[in-house]
């Protein structure tokens, strides 16, 4: 819930406060005496990461992929809503104005990636990049790690598929393209809102939405399958978006489209409802209802099979919201499958001769 002391909101970032870490025993608070114009404005700071592992395995039965690979932790886009926030506090970090302001940067990530999928248990299943924190955020300008972890990709011929909030991707262009020859990639662009105003302040460091449907366009015309993801949908905030949404991404060439209900774990709870009080205030209470009713009363509940739709009567309507608008935007007539069939182990033997 919203702090009795809320700091004003910070230029350029999603949160300006840092709720407590549930797994520290310790927490710091700004001196609430202190004038905001006095207070030092945080700057972004990137920090090794000595990961030796670089790819995750998931057993939920509602994702589409079951191996992950995220060559950063914390994401300078600081979008407000991000389900991913919590997983900052397993290094002792907070998930508020700490994740989008330390930045986890796994410099061997190409390194490690290279020898995971070079052993021989490895079955090239299909990895999705990146599946918590975006492989494309402003950072990755500087230490190219996402691009470099594509090349090793598309030496193995490995199967992969980046979701995105950044016009960034159309950089690797030529490394996509390699990919493509052998079915091996594919692009989902997420979108929450075509309002500049509003998407500005929801993900202040992200590509505006006029950059992401121009990335659709040049990833399209360079042959590559390309897809939107409306996510997440805000009920009472940006759920009205939805067919227009998926109409402008299947006019600028999306193929394929699918959504996600706005998830709010553990303290991303109380910094989106301080979010709605700074940005929304007028419709915070609308907000906070109609998500509470897709949530069984909650503002969040995990169970596989309901978080990412979420249920009840608004959860169905706003399910065949999506399938109505999807079918008119002529998207989702093909599937996007990746194929392992042109793998390529070290020496050059493909994945069936083993």
């Amino acid at each position: 819930m919203p702090s009795p002391n809320p700091i004003p909101p910070l230029p350029g970032r999603g949160t300006a406060i840092n709720p407590p870490n549930r797994f520290e025993h310790l927490h710091l608070e700004p001196d609430p005496d202190c004038p905001p114009e006095e207070r030092p404005h945080p700057r972004t700071r990137f920090l090794d990461d000595a990961s030796e592992t670089l790819l995750t395995r998931n057993d939920s039965p509602d994702l589409p992929f079951a191996y992950g690979l995220n060559p950063y932790r914390g994401c300078e886009h600081g979008c407000a809503y991000c389900f991913a926030r919590p997983t900052h506090e397993y290094l002792g970090f907070s998930s508020g104005l700490d994740f989008e302001t330390n930045i986890m940067v796994k410099k061997r990530a190409p390194e490690l990636l290279r020898k995971e999928l070079a052993k021989p248990k490895w079955m090239a299943e299909s990895i999705s990049m990146s599946g918590i924190t975006d492989c494309y955020q402003p950072c990755e300008r500087q230490f190219k790690l996402t691009r470099a972890c594509l090349e090793v990709c598309a030496e193995f011929r490995q199967p992969i598929s980046i979701i995105t909030k950044n016009a960034l991707v159309t950089r690797d262009l030529d490394v996509l393209r390699e990919l493509n020859r052998w079915s091996a990639t594919s692009v989902y662009i997420s979108i929450t809102t075509l309002d500049t105003d509003l998407a500005g302040k929801l993900e202040p460091r992200a590509s505006r939405p006029t950059a992401r449907l121009q990335a659709i366009r040049e990833l399209t015309a360079a042959g590559i399958p390309v897809g939107v993801m409306v996510a997440p949908v805000i009920p009472g905030l940006t759920d009205h978006e939805m067919p227009a949404i998926l109409q402008a991404a299947a006019a600028a060439g999306a193929r394929f489209g699918s959504y996600i209900l706005l998830r709010l774990p553990h303290t991303v709870k109380e910094l989106f409802v301080q979010w709605l009080e700074d940005h929304a205030a007028g419709k915070k209470d609308r907000v906070v209802d109609r998500v509470r009713s897709m949530r069984g009363g909650k503002l969040y509940q995990s169970d596989w099979g309901s978080r990412l739709r979420g249920e009840g009567i608004f959860a169905e309507q706003l399910g065949e919201l999506f399938q109505v608008s999807a079918r008119r935007a002529g998207l989702n007539k093909t599937r996007s499958n990746l194929s392992n069939a042109h793998f390529l182990r070290p020496g050059g033997k493909q994945l069936d001769l083993f």
